[in-house]
């Protein structure tokens, strides 16, 4: 069934770039776990390395689930905004192309959830 607005949207979003204060938004999510039934925002630095994202904030954010631990991190298949994407580690969000309000998602091959069940 089709929406349509009842008059035109005339207001700013609030969750443009500019009312971040240097950060931008990112985000993240983890495929076949749907235990996270949507992906994380985090704003974060532009500057901050991907490898941080991954060792220290991706660990507090996904750690809780029993697949977590059994990563593999050199096998995981990334994707950008539903595409194919091999970050580089060591350079900054802004270095491998993530933009404000971009999303990533992350496969983790051999783990599909608790049993097996994408959960």
């Amino acid at each position: 069934m089709a929406v349509a607005a009842v008059k035109e949207y005339d207001f700013e979003p609030a969750d443009r770039l500019e009312n971040f204060h240097g950060a931008q938004l990112l985000y993240v999510g983890w495929e076949d776990h749907l235990m996270f039934c949507a992906p994380f925002a985090f704003p974060f630095p532009p500057t901050m390395p991907f490898r941080a994202v991954v060792e220290q904030v991706l660990p507090g954010a996904f750690g809780y689930h029993p697949d977590f631990a059994k990563i593999d991190w050199n096998a995981v298949e990334w994707l950008k905004s539903g595409k194919p994407w091999a970050p580089e580690m060591d350079k900054s969000l802004a270095d491998n192309g993530l933009k404000h309000k971009d999303a990533i998602r992350f496969r983790t091959p051999g783990l599909a959830g608790i049993g097996g069940s994408c959960s």
